[in-house]
């Protein structure tokens, strides 16, 4: 059987993906049995946190500061006492150099907590839903998709590989993934209108952006923090990284051309040149997109920033289209109700990461892993490093996180066995990328598949057979990055 998923796997009839528009049709009885409410997936997780806090013995690495994420010490673990009792039940500050248990009333506690450290995120999410549900009410939208349509003649082997091309690019090059957020559903609407299904258009951007962040090849968010931690100069050994983002890309190229043929009718090419209003529109929206994409890159703006910039997008494009100021701020809340699972989806995922933070957890877990693989052969510890990766971006989507916490732990120990820094690097990337592909705990995955109205279960099918030809390169790559001496 072929590993590259052929066709729509949802399993529910495609629906459309615009925040604006109701789902066309009702889910069957097979779709309503199999899928994964993300809100419930996220508490269910939550949960689970909580348990392993009470499972899993406590300890700490030292820290190289007080900042969030700052390094660790390698060899400076320590295991905390935890003492287990039914005060455990209750949330309490207990005295400092113990742990303690998490309360599961953090099932409810760590919720707000959540919501309140990604405050930013989720503002910057509802302005997008603000900003899109005017760009899709001034009709700029359907009138650019169709415009595009005819000058590529409907053509999806002409589309596919220069939209993904552009994607990864800026995934792989800049660290882009949040501002995609913009385009799923201008995507979407776009493969429903050549004729594709919903998960098409999905896993044109998705796997795009995943597979450019998984290889890395000069991402600034991974690569400044990892490399430098593991004493590698920063942006080096970028031809092996370059090679995965190429043959990884094309891979999933060919499954997006191969993915819900015939899930609807193509719509009729339009020759006629877009309306001055509408080409106006857009021409704001690609701005917007290029303004922040600059900001975030040059200038180091944060979500704030960028929210204020959807703000005023929002309000040039009501302008253009000639809105009244009351129907203008209509269009643009409704917008906004229409990402607020979306928003809601990626605090709810750094409620997950407190919960194990304070269980002090985490430092255990890294700590057990490295006293299993001292003295193992380098073939066998690059993969196993990839495994411990995969490990904790289920725990921890956060990649700086991630990076302050395992990098200065296992590039010593990997030495010992033979492994470089640079291959610990790399067996990092992989792992972080990989699993974030599919990770219920990442907010920002809920939030893509919320805004396409697509269910995890679905996007769960449909990738595992990627996922698992992924893996089997991956590994195939460290253990030529071994042998090579990378």
């Amino acid at each position: 059987m072929s590993l590259l998923p052929s066709g729509d796997t949802q399993g529910h009839p495609s629906v459309s993906a615009a925040p604006a528009e109701p789902c066309a049709g009702a889910p069957s009885h097979t779709a309503r049995r199999w899928s994964l409410d993300p809100l419930l997936m996220m508490l269910a997780a939550m949960a689970v946190a909580i348990a392993m806090t009470w499972a899993i013995p406590s300890g700490l690495y030292q820290r190289a500061s007080d900042k969030e994420n700052a390094p660790v010490v390698a060899g400076s673990y320590h295991p905390l006492p935890k003492p287990i009792s039914a005060a455990a039940l209750i949330p309490h500050d207990g005295p400092k150099g113990v742990a303690h248990p998490v309360s599961p009333l953090a099932l409810v506690t760590a919720i707000p907590q959540g919501l309140l450290k990604t405050a930013p995120i989720m503002i910057m999410v509802l302005m997008l839903g603000g900003m899109f549900g005017m760009l899709r009410t001034s009709g700029a939208l359907d009138a650019g998709i169709r415009r595009l349509l005819a000058i590529s003649g409907g053509r999806p082997v002409v589309l596919v590989p220069l939209l993904m091309l552009a994607l990864s690019a800026g995934s792989t090059f800049l660290g882009m993934v949040t501002e995609y957020l913009l385009l799923i559903p201008v995507i979407v609407t776009l493969g429903r209108d050549m004729g594709r299904s919903t998960m098409f258009g999905f896993a044109l951007v998705t796997l795009a952006a995943k597979v450019g962040y998984l290889a890395s090849v000069t991402n600034p968010f991974a690569l400044l923090i990892a490399q430098p931690i593991a004493g590698v100069p920063v942006f080096s050994g970028l031809w092996l990284r370059l090679s995965i983002w190429v043959l990884f890309l094309g891979i999933a190229m060919v499954v997006v051309l191969r993915t819900g043929r015939g899930a609807a009718t193509p719509a009729p090419l339009d020759a006629a040149r877009l309306a001055p209003r509408h080409l106006g529109i857009l021409l704001v929206a690609g701005v917007t997109l290029g303004t922040m994409i600059y900001g975030s890159v040059a200038l180091g703006w944060k979500e704030m920033e960028l929210a204020s910039v959807l703000i005023a997008a929002g309000a040039i494009m009501a302008a253009i289209a000639r809105m009244a100021p009351a129907r203008a701020v209509e269009v643009f809340v409704e917008g906004m109700h229409r990402m607020v699972l979306a928003a809601v989806l990626v605090g709810l995922g750094r409620s997950v990461d407190l919960i194990l933070r304070e269980g002090q957890i985490l430092d255990t877990i890294i700590e057990a892993v490295t006293l299993h693989i001292q003295g193992m052969s380098p073939f066998a510890v690059a993969p196993i490093l990839m495994g411990v990766e995969m490990l904790l971006t289920l725990l921890i989507p956060s990649t700086s996180a991630k990076a302050a916490l395992s990098i200065p732990i296992l590039v010593p120990i990997a030495a010992t066995c033979g492994v470089s820094a640079q291959t610990t690097v790399l067996a990092f990337l992989l792992g972080n990328g990989l699993v974030n592909m599919f990770a219920p705990t990442s907010g920002m995955l809920l939030a893509y598949l919320a805004t396409a109205r697509i269910s995890y279960s679905g996007w769960f099918r449909y990738l595992l057979p990627l996922f698992a030809l992924f893996t089997a390169l991956s590994v195939s790559a460290l253990l030529l990055a071994v042998a090579t001496g990378y």
